[in-house]
Order: structure tokens, then C-alpha cells, then sequence
């Protein structure tokens, strides 16, 4: 049978996958949202389990489980924010070097549900669950007006990199769900790819890292 995704890593434990820009994580609503990178990836390994997700739009690593105990193990890594995630994005704007310790800043906004327009979210001083972003300067493009940057959420919220960015006043490229029509006009997808993963494998002890480049 042929893959229908990409493997980055397989052991008895655990998958890393690179999720193409475009595909569901998980099973959505509706008959016309069943095809999603775990059910392709659950095909092959059937003992696949989800342990976290990535937007629809959004590319990058994700990682699955093969077993209860390893995505119950797994998933306590991400609550103790024992995972070292990376995500590159390229925002509106041109942004100068954060005053931060190795250049980074951290974006410190809560973040709510916006009810009337669920499933989006904003940024709610009053109500928002708190939430942090650290950033960095990797690049910039005088002259399409943008900044290519490293992101490292400490929090995990939905839509979170989307959201703060935008609350930062630099939107991602191609974000039709927070971006303007000028932001959405400029990428054909959304410019945001998770490119790292680390952490120490939950049965063998042993510390892990995966990197992916973005493909933008």
C-alpha cells in the first residue's frame, strides 16, 4: 500500500510526520472532512494514536503515539511544557531584533474564545486564558515589507501563533482567518511551519530532535 503522508520517524513507541499546509489533523465534521493525517497515517499503523494537533493550515512536524501509555506519557510532556516546539512564520511588517537575551521577545497576550464568531479566538484581557509566545529575528524583506521569524509557544492555546501575531500587529502571510485581505492576498497558504520538535523519548530515556525546514 502506498503512503499517502511523510514519515519522518518511526520506532516501536512513537511517529514523527511532516503534515502538509492544507490537511486536517484529526477527522473534522461532515462527511467531506474525513480525510486527515491521522486516518491516512492509522492505515499503515493501525496502533497510531493522536497526541497533539496542528491547523489545518499550518504545516510541520506532528508527532503520534502507538500505544495508550506512550500518548498518556507524551501528552504529560506537553502539559509540563517539556517539549521544545518550533514553528517559522512570515509575518507582515518588518520587525526589528527583539532587546531580549539571544534576540528573543515574548508576546504575553491571554487569549478567549470569541463566541459569536467560534471557532476563532482573540485576545481578551478580561476573560482570555494566558498565553505566551517567544519570538525571534530570522530574516527580513525590505522589499516585500515582511519578516521571517522563529516562534517557541510556551503555552499551547488554539490558533495561538496566529492570534498573538496578529495581535502584535504582524499577521502571518496567507492567514485567511486573522489576517487582512491585503495580508491573505500576499501567500497562497499560510506562511507558518512547525520545523522542530524535541524532547526525551518516554520509553528508551533518550533525548530526541527533529528539524524540518519550512518549504517557503
Amino acid at each position: 500500500m502506498t503512503r499517502d503522508f511523510e514519515l519522518v520517524h518511526a520506532d516501536a513507541s512513537l511517529l514523527v510526520l511532516n503534515k502538509p499546509a492544507g490537511l486536517l489533523s484529526v477527522p473534522g465534521k461532515g462527511e467531506d472532512k474525513q480525510d486527515c493525517l491521522s486516518a491516512r497515517v492509522q492505515q499503515h499503523y493501525p496502533d497510531a494514536l493522536v497526541v497533539h494537533r496542528l491547523d489545518m493550515a499550518t504545516s510541520g512536524l506532528l508527532l503520534m503515539a502507538r500505544s495508550i501509555a506512550v500518548q498518556r506519557a507524551l501528552g504529560a510532556l506537553f502539559e509540563r511544557r517539556s517539549v521544545d516546539k518550533r514553528y517559522v512564520a512570515v509575518v507582515d511588517g518588518e520587525l526589528a531584533d527583539a532587546p531580549g537575551a539571544g534576540g528573543w521577545g515574548l508576546i504575553d497576550l491571554p487569549i478567549a474564545v470569541d463566541w459569536p464568531r467560534r471557532p476563532l479566538r482573540i485576545i481578551d484581557a478580561a476573560h482570555g486564558k494566558a498565553s505566551q509566545t517567544r519570538w525571534r529575528v530570522l530574516g527580513r524583506d525590505a522589499v516585500a515589507h515582511n519578516t521571517r521569524l522563529e516562534l517557541a509557544p510556551l503555552t499551547g492555546r488554539s490558533h495561538q501563533l496566529r492570534v498573538h501575531l496578529q495581535g502584535f500587529g504582524h499577521a502571518i502571510l496567507g492567514d485567511r482567518l486573522y489576517g487582512s485581505d491585503s495580508v491573505q492576498a500576499r501567500a497562497p497558504r499560510l506562511l507558518l511551519h512547525a520545523s522542530a520538535l524535541g524532547f526525551v523519548h518516554p520509553v528508551s530515556g533518550q533525548p530526541l530532535q527533529f528539524d524540518n525546514p519550512a518549504p517557503f
